[in-house]
């Protein structure tokens, strides 16, 4: 079940290849953060999310 809208993900995403690019570039293992957000994002799940019962996904109303 997806809990992430389009916006959201597009950022996820782009935010998370920063940072491992920056990790990269830096050659730190710190890079290694950008995995989540982009795997999130990728995904469109976010466990965070369903903690906090957070929806960023437009929901069907039929």
């Amino acid at each position: 079940m997806k809990n992430e809208g389009g916006i959201d993900r597009i950022i996820r995403i782009i935010a998370g290849l920063a940072v491992i690019g920056w990790g990269v570039y830096a050659n730190n293992w710190w890079g290694a953060v950008g995995a989540v957000p982009l795997l999130t994002g990728l995904v469109g799940w976010c466990p965070a999310y369903m903690l906090f019962g957070i929806k960023t996904c437009p929901t069907d109303k039929k």
